[in-house]
């Protein structure tokens, strides 16, 4: 199905755009000609992220909070305001819940205000534990509604029934799309998701933590895939909503990861086998039927590729804090 950008010198809000993937959406929409104003609070964002564009004509970077209402003229905005990572949203639950509800009213106001067109960053979580396999958009999900992960699941999946209220009561030209485990440069050392977590344990030397036996799956998405598919979602016409999954669907297990992240570093570190958290999802993979037609989008990188890229990124971060690493491939 065709889609259309939004013209050139639009003006263009992206919330938690100083985070991993808002700060590559954000280089993205710049590259095409927007004006683009970043907007972060810098819980889990970080200013290098996007220090490299102060100066921009038509950049502009602000810190805000979006529990708190925003006054700005905008022609689109995308809303990525939200810890994504579980180390982070299990900080401080409570502001977890609130980022993703207050965030989504204040944005949703924001954009019925000034009649902008809004793209929503949900998640898969949504999801929960699946118990069918792939998922499908259709599927309403196994959600524990009050376990350690549900600040995060259940404040996505509010943020979701807030945007297609708002479409039928206010007419808002509003887009959602599910988003599956995403990796690349600008990931957060520390942030506890598996593939920073075994890049940085193994490029340091240390143990690699698997959590249960390794079996459980995961499908990886590369971060320019991912902020293709949102331009390509935002772009299309007002009668194309979502949710849309949004993910690679090659699925790999925890442990085989960890084997091909050992194999490119080149790494002596042990595998270490800890118990499953509370709520871990034992089966995770998008079905993107709907971003195929709709989107005419699915990934293109890799998965070696994209880690070899993610390698290099955290290699140089890193600096010092490597350990000396083995030549011969394991």
């Amino acid at each position: 199905m065709a889609y259309k950008e939004a013209g050139m010198n639009a003006r263009i809000l992206v919330t938690g755009g100083a985070g991993f993937l808002g700060s590559h959406l954000v280089e993205r929409l710049l590259d095409r000609g927007h004006e683009v104003l970043c907007v972060d609070n810098f819980f889990t964002g970080t200013r290098g992220n996007v220090e490299h564009l102060i100066g921009h004509p038509r950049f502009e970077l602000m810190r805000h909070d979006v529990c708190f209402p925003l006054y700005v003229e905008v022609d689109e905005i995308y809303n990525l305001a939200c810890p994504a990572s579980p180390v982070h949203y299990q900080h401080d639950p409570v502001q977890t819940t609130k980022t993703s509800v207050h965030g989504a009213i204040n944005m949703l106001g924001l954009a019925k205000r000034v009649r902008a067109k809004i793209l929503q960053a949900s998640t898969s979580e949504v999801y929960g534990d699946p118990s069918i396999h792939p998922q499908v958009e259709e599927y309403w999900g196994n959600v524990n509604p009050i376990g350690i992960r549900s600040c995060y699941d259940e404040g996505k999946r509010c943020a979701e029934t807030l945007f297609f209220d708002y479409r039928r009561q206010h007419k808002l030209r509003t887009k959602v799309v599910r988003i599956f485990n995403t990796y690349g440069p600008r990931m957060h050392p520390n942030d506890g998701r598996v593939v920073s977590n075994f890049i940085v344990q193994a490029l340091k030397g240390d143990d690699i933590t698997i959590f249960g036996q390794g079996e459980q799956t995961r499908s990886f998405c590369y971060r320019d895939d991912l902020v293709e598919a949102m331009l390509r979602m935002m772009a299309t016409g007002d009668d194309v909503v979502g949710p849309f999954n949004i993910g690679n669907p090659n699925e790999f297990t925890i442990r085989g990861l960890a084997d091909l992240v050992l194999e490119l570093t080149g790494s002596r570190s042990k595998l270490v086998f800890r118990p499953l958290p509370s709520d871990d999802p034992i089966q995770r993979q998008p079905d993107i039927s709907k971003a195929k037609q709709f989107l005419d989008w699915q990934p293109t990188v890799e998965l070696r590729a994209g880690l070899e890229k993610t390698i290099a990124y955290f290699d140089e971060l890193l600096g010092d804090a490597k350990a000396p690493l083995v030549n011969e491939a394991r």
